[in-house]
């Protein structure tokens, strides 16, 4: 039987970050394990803060030769010379993205736990598909994107699929086998020690 590829990590940024301490931080992350790409999913809406945030964040990754995307920001992506944009619009929006941006953008979309906005969104184009949350969270409105949902777009959907939201260390070894990446932000940014925290969510990927 072939070996199963272990899924990739696909770095969160916490939704506010200080920026004198934060670059430090992130770098301490992408250099204890191997990271796929960056997402840069802050709060604000303000243009200046998200630029700043967006230069201090983009040093960090090119650096290691690590991709940055930012979320919604579509107009934000070529200014601040990111590498594309992740959707939270479950895709409806990608095809206009796409076309703007062209097709060396990375351009993913989160599609909650709706197999149709996946499928929509592949259809359009996207790049990876996001399924979420999968663990219990108290936002939201309480759907959970089931392990089911992944056993089945593994064996149906050559689009790549990202596992993100309340993941824990019992998920990540559940789901290992049958996603390509797990979003990880939020599990590893509470911790006194986010690349210790990775590591030990990695650990579990077997």
């Amino acid at each position: 039987m072939a070996e199963i590829e272990r899924p990739q990590i696909y770095l969160i940024t916490p939704p506010e970050i200080e920026l004198s301490t934060f670059p430090d931080a992130l770098a301490g992350v992408l250099d204890a394990e191997e990271i796929a790409c960056v997402r840069l999913a802050l709060a604000t809406k303000d243009e200046d803060r998200l630029a700043r945030a967006a230069d201090a964040v983009r040093e960090v990754c090119h650096a290691r030769d690590i991709a940055l995307v930012i979320e919604s920001h579509v107009m934000l992506v070529e200014r601040l010379g990111l590498d594309g944009v992740h959707l939270v619009d479950g895709g409806r929006s990608l095809r206009k993205v796409r076309k703007a941006l062209g097709g060396d953008a990375i351009v993913g979309a989160y599609c909650g736990a709706s197999r149709h906005d996946g499928l929509v969104a592949g259809e359009a184009g996207a790049d990876y598909v996001a399924f979420g949350p999968v663990g219990t969270t108290p936002l939201g409105d309480g759907t959970i994107a089931e392990a089911e949902l992944f056993q089945w777009w593994s064996e149906m959907i050559e689009v790549p699929v990202v596992a993100e939201g309340a993941l824990t260390e019992d998920l990540v070894r559940k789901l290992a086998p049958i996603t390509d990446f797990f979003g990880i932000g939020e599990e590893i940014w509470r911790s006194d020690s986010p690349a210790a925290a990775l590591r030990a969510l990695v650990a579990e990927m077997g």
